[in-house]
């Protein structure tokens, strides 16, 4: 894995889990980690339930557009995790694959949108632990 690891979030629509997962990332590890999100067959716009609710955390993600998944994508990370929702990534040598399993909140309203953005930031934390843990303090 390079100096700064790369990570892709990929589902279906990128307009939901892979979106959140993208945005608690960028969040909690800054820039240690680079940090993309893509969908097989994207949606037009973000999930309004996910955005209100990375919003209650003070992450927003109202700028952000799905994208759709190129093999340049996965060719370019380190670790692609899918979100649980049958989307499948070219596979390359080298690469970490991951499935979170992962309720899809698609049409659902913000209450059932907060458990599954918990259960990420959850999951990111552990991804961050592993391939990007913060480096101990230099004193002088």
């Amino acid at each position: 894995m390079a100096d700064k690891p790369s990570v892709l979030f990929v589902c279906v629509h990128n307009a939901g889990r892979s979106q959140m997962a993208a945005a608690w990332l960028t969040h909690l590890a800054g820039d240690r980690v680079e940090v993309r999100s893509a969908g097989s067959n994207p949606g037009t716009a973000v999930n309004p339930a996910a955005v209100e609710a990375m919003a209650e955390v003070g992450i927003d993600i109202s700028a952000e557009t799905p994208k759709i998944l190129t093999v340049d994508a996965v060719r370019e990370s380190d670790v692609c995790i899918t979100m649980g929702c049958g989307d499948t990534c070219p596979v390359f040598p080298g690469k970490r694959y991951l499935d979170w399993k992962l309720e899809d909140p698609a049409g659902q309203g913000v209450a059932a949108v907060r458990p599954i953005r918990d259960e990420i930031k959850t999951l990111v934390e552990g991804l961050i632990a592993e391939i990007a843990p913060a480096k101990p303090e230099v004193t002088a």
